[in-house]
């Protein structure tokens, strides 16, 4: 790599230790830029994919300590860094820093130029979620909903498709646009619940309504949405109104454990709702399911999933401070084994993992076009923290870490179903 070097002080001992932790990653095609303007450019010839921008003289050391937990991500959304380019071949490269320690002693070399490095930094605004209570009761539930959701839903029509839908799409083909691919999510999802006109239906965190008023619309059901997020309810009132469904399309703003049990729903489904959850409120969740559903009555059940038997990884870390605090990923033996539990036929798994390394990208590319608009109604840092997030999640589908799994139950009545023999009719 070759370099640029200017004499101010702090900078030689930063770039030894950066080009120290990216020897072997080829091709080098990144550049560090310091606060003095110092670079250390690419190999001749290979054209800059993303340069790294040190904006002080603190800002090494603030990116790389504690080592690869949430310090890159807090050094990136606070301003310590930029990441000019391309992402996600950044957050290569720091998958390569991680790495390369490999034994105790080369682990312990590290640690010591890193503690060597200028320790200094200015003040942060602490944006981290701050949730207070018992995990998984209802009032941290809200907190934890709110940190995340109660962003103006302008911001999320950024980079979201025109019905907000803020999971996974369904492709036809890698390079289709996100929007036919969330409408094709949507029929896939109405098709997989066989919806019958006048059926109910509950939509279990709801968002901002795109499934339920689809489903009330091209399906003729009368939808239930239920969500804890106020800014969330308006959006969905304002979408069913638009469309003319209030006949057809309620909310219930209110905890899923509060929902009344007095009429049963012919189907019942959640997409990405599990996710704030987790592992220890499945029998809750999924016996509340269970007692809802008429008998016959089929759940679908659409959530991200853990590699079965893999560790979380050490970035989560930055995902529970600065985006979903509380969140969990469920493996799909876990998640299966409790839909049983909770006295559940399985019917039916699909992965559609790669299908979400694509949503995932149009919403990162979206995003960073319309960064100024993203800045206009929330902020910078708010817009790093949205940026970083996607292009480490569409990492950890890429490698197999994450998956997204749709899974068909149905509430037994004896031996007997309504399904039909195939999934030809999802097709046709």
């Amino acid at each position: 790599m070759s370099l640029v070097v200017a004499a101010s002080a702090g900078v030689q001992p930063v770039l030894d230790l950066l080009n120290r932790l990216s020897e072997g990653y080829a091709p080098r095609d990144f550049a560090f830029r310091l606060w003095d303007g110092t670079v250390a450019a690419p190999t001749a010839g290979r054209e800059t994919r993303f340069t790294i921008v040190l904006n002080h003289v603190g800002a090494a050391r603030l990116m790389l300590w504690p080592f690869n937990k949430a310090a890159f991500g807090e050094a990136y959304i606070y301003g310590d860094i930029d990441i000019e380019g391309d992402i996600d071949a950044c957050l290569d490269l720091l998958m390569h820093w991680r790495a390369k320690p490999s034994t105790p002693l080369k682990k312990l070399s590290f640690l010591r130029q890193i503690m060597g490095l200028p320790n200094d930094g200015g003040a942060r605004a602490d944006r981290a979620a701050k949730l207070s209570g018992d995990q998984r009761t209802k009032d941290r539930d809200r907190q934890a909903i709110a940190y995340h959701y109660e962003k103006p839903g302008e911001f999320y029509a950024l980079f979201l498709d025109r019905y907000l839908q803020y999971t996974c799409g369904y492709f036809a083909n890698p390079g289709e646009d996100i929007n036919p691919a969330q409408e094709r999510k949507l029929e896939h999802v109405c098709r997989k619940l066989r919806l019958k006109p006048g059926e109910r239906l509950i939509d279990f965190g709801c968002g901002w309504g795109g499934l339920m008023t689809y489903a009330a619309k091209h399906h003729g059901v009368h939808a239930t949405g239920v969500t804890i997020s106020r800014e969330q309810v308006k959006w969905a009132e304002r979408e069913i109104a638009a469309n003319n469904l209030q006949d057809r399309c309620q909310l219930l703003f209110m905890d899923y454990r509060e929902v009344p049990e007095a009429k049963a729903f012919d189907k019942a489904v959640s997409v990405g709702f599990i996710e704030h959850l987790g592992l220890k409120m499945m029998p809750t969740f999924f016996g509340k399911v269970n007692r809802l559903l008429r008998p016959n009555g089929l759940y679908l059940h659409h959530g991200i999933t853990m590699k079965p038997f893999a560790p979380y990884p050490p970035w989560r870390k930055f995902a529970l401070k600065y985006v979903f605090p509380d969140g969990e990923l469920v493996p799909i033996n876990d998640t299966v084994d409790q839909l049983c539990r909770a006295g559940l036929e399985v019917r039916d798994v699909e992965s559609l993992r790669e299908h979400y390394i694509w949503t995932l990208d149009r919403w990162l590319r979206l995003l960073e076009e319309k960064h100024d608009d993203a800045v206009r109604v929330t902020d910078e840092t708010t817009y790093r923290i949205y940026r970083i997030y996607f292009a480490g999640a569409k990492r950890g589908f890429r490698t197999g870490l994450y998956n997204l799994h749709q899974t068909l139950v149905v509430k037994p009545n004896g031996a007997e179903t309504d399904l039909p023999l195939s999934r030809a009719d999802l097709y046709s």
